[in-house]
């Protein structure tokens, strides 16, 4: 796990400090080492800076940037090739010679043997930048499920790319300028979906891309190596309930034991749900050590899942660490998030999911999540509510949903204020879309669109994104399928994962989610949604799994989300920094951006005790507090 960074300067004014400082800014993801590597061809400069957190071959030879010492390419890479030795004795059996013990240099050698058809063969996490000197480009890679992060940015003939957007604040030539199209899509869903930005002229590339910029015509072009989709889309396989779950568990535990692979010591984060426990128990059941497990608790017993992941780490013989949460690491550390999660970013879970990696980091250098459990095999309370939400939307006849939509929008009072979720908005949204995806989207949104516009001052534009694309999906798929094929591309790509890099790294900590192997959601994608989902309860064939090992009476509880009062800590101990948020605010110019009127009603409300969604609040003061530290 490491940052990289660097650019591609068209007028070649770009300096080594700069480059330098670029790289700094990402000390945090890899406190061992650092590299930079800066070359000139006719028309550009390119430069790459590197800092290594070192996990595999802890050795001066892993060091990176690296050169392929046949070929000239120099490469970065961000994260783990798992099945590296495999892929190395298929190379040194085509006549290829390695110096190091290294995962980065089987992506050199790979490159060299297959091109950009190589990352086909990684089974990882990773963002890989790569100096191809025989076809005079550049080329990046994302992983399938989106683990490692990728931004890029070009404007003015100068290309900028990064593992985080503060590398970008250090170059002279970046302009930020809020996108504010982007910031609509923020207060809907409390993420900003790739491939869009804060930024204008800023993009995330999308997981299981890659991207080639042409050195020579200025050229970028994205490629689509791999999509969730298409895994959806292809044929169901008619196999058994016990035969899917078998080959499930195999695929798991393969899954699982890749990620375990490193030169320094691993744990697992464990929350005592299904998800983290799966985790835990195959690790231990193939483990002749004493797998380390890590659980953050907390004194609001709502929030406590301390309890049950210690009845979990009991009965599998972990060895167990739990930290209680107090009142004085919340104050410490709310005022950081915005440094932290670099683009406006809503779930609160960062704030536990931050302090649970800095524990794990004093005993160990890479931490196993269980993130991907909920997409993969429809786990979440929301999948339940929306299956029985549609159910009844469909039962109306074709061309009444029309007239009631109509009847609502006529009804509808536009001048309602953000502070009150409008339903009415919501409901005809849905009657009119007849979408199940797009359904989804509205029903699940903090803010509507028109909601999140009356925050702003600047009339927004719709930006086209995955919840748009329902028309992409076999009519195999159910509605179902389609949902949990969506949240794989959306939620748990722009929240969960970013969440738990930035979190994790912010620590200096390698965060692994084993779950997201290609090989699991490959197959569990062709198997029919009543193997996931039946009667209401979802997670089947994982609960299944997991009772082979723990019993049912140890995990059978309602599934908790992983949050923080910090609802409470706002109008108490964290007052101070509340109120300064909005205060100092208020100079700054992000009224210009936001309308106060709106902004201000929302902090009334929520003062006064009658804020309905606590979440519509915390959206506007993060992107404040964001505003505040990276526009100043």
């Amino acid at each position: 796990m490491c940052g990289i960074t660097g650019f591609i300067d068209f007028k070649k004014s770009t300096s080594k400090d700069t480059l330098i400082a670029m790289r700094e800014s990402l000390i945090h993801r890899g406190p061992d080492d650092s590299g930079e590597y800066l070359a000139e061809t006719q028309i550009a400069a390119v430069g790459f800076g590197f800092r290594r957190l070192s996990i595999i071959d802890l050795s001066p030879l892993g060091h990176q940037p690296m050169t392929n010492e046949v070929t000239g390419d120099v490469v970065m890479l961000n994260g783990e090739i798992y099945n590296y030795k495999e892929l190395r004795k298929d190379l040194e059996a085509l006549g290829h010679v390695f110096k190091s013990n290294s995962d980065t240099e089987v992506v050199l050698k790979s490159y060299q043997q297959y091109g950009t058809k190589c990352v086909d063969g990684f089974i990882g996490m990773f963002a890989i930048a790569l100096h191809d000197k025989k076809n005079n480009r550049i080329v990046f890679f994302r992983d399938r499920a989106g683990v490692k992060p990728f931004y890029w940015y070009m404007q003015d003939d100068l290309f900028l790319f990064g593992s985080e957007l503060k590398a970008f604040h250090r170059h002279p030539g970046f302009k930020k300028e809020i996108d504010t199209d982007a910031l609509s899509l923020y207060f809907q869903h409390g993420y900003i979906s790739a491939p869009y930005c804060i930024f204008k002229n800023a993009h995330k590339l999308m997981p299981g891309h890659l991207m080639k910029v042409d050195l020579v015509s200025k050229n970028i072009t994205i490629e689509k190596y791999w999509d969730v989709t298409d895994e959806y889309n292809r044929p169901k396989l008619d196999i058994g309930y016990s035969e899917a779950v078998d080959t499930t568990e195999r695929l798991l535990s393969s899954a699982f034991q890749y990620r375990m692979v490193a030169d320094v010591p691993v744990g697992v984060f464990l929350s005592g749900g299904y998800d983290s426990s799966c985790v835990t128990a195959l690790l231990q059941k193939n483990s002749a050590q004493k797998i380390k497990t890590y659980t953050i608790g907390f004194h609001e017993k709502e929030y406590n899942e301390a309890d049950h992941a210690k009845k979990v780490a009991e009965h599998l013989g972990t060895d167990h660490h739990e930290y209680f949460c107090t009142i004085k690491d919340a104050v410490e550390l709310v005022p950081q998030l915005a440094d932290i999660y670099d683009e406006p970013f809503g779930d609160t879970s960062g704030i536990p999911t931050t302090l649970v990696s800095r524990i794990a980091r004093q005993h160990v250098t890479v931490a196993l999540s269980a993130d991907g459990g909920d997409e993969i095999f429809a786990g979440y309370p929301r999948h339940k509510r929306f299956m029985n939400y549609w159910k009844k939307f469909s039962i109306v006849p074709s061309g009444i949903d029309s007239l009631i939509a109509a009847g609502l929008k006529m009804i509808h009072n536009k001048n309602k204020p953000a502070s009150a979720a409008d339903r009415l908005e919501k409901l005809f949204l849905v009657l009119q879309k007849k979408d199940p995806v797009k359904a989804f989207e509205i029903i699940h949104s903090c803010y509507t669109e028109g909601e999140a516009q009356k925050l702003i001052n600047h009339e927004t534009q719709h930006l086209p994104s995955v919840f748009d694309d329902n028309d992409l999906y076999a009519s195999s798929n159910d509605v179902l399928a389609r949902i949990i094929a969506v949240e794989y591309k959306t939620y748990m790509v722009d929240d969960i994962l970013q969440k738990v890099d930035r979190a994790t790294m912010s620590a200096s900590l390698e965060g692994r989610e084993p779950f997201l192997d290609q090989r699991v959601i490959e197959f569990v994608s062709k198997l029919p949604s009543h193997y996931k989902y039946r009667d209401g309860v979802g997670k089947i064939m994982l609960r299944d799994i997991v009772h082979r090992y723990i019993p049912k009476e140890i995990m059978d509880r309602p599934k908790m989300g992983f949050g923080v009062p910090v609802e409470k800590w706002l109008k108490n101990e964290l007052k101070d920094f509340f109120e300064d948020t909005f205060t100092q605010n208020s100079s700054s110019g992000v009224f210009d951006i936001l309308n106060r009127t709106e902004v201000e009603n929302l902090k009334k409300e929520y003062l006064s005790g009658r804020l309905e969604y606590f979440e519509r609040l915390w959206f506007v003061f993060f992107f404040m507090a964001w505003y505040k530290r990276w526009m100043s």
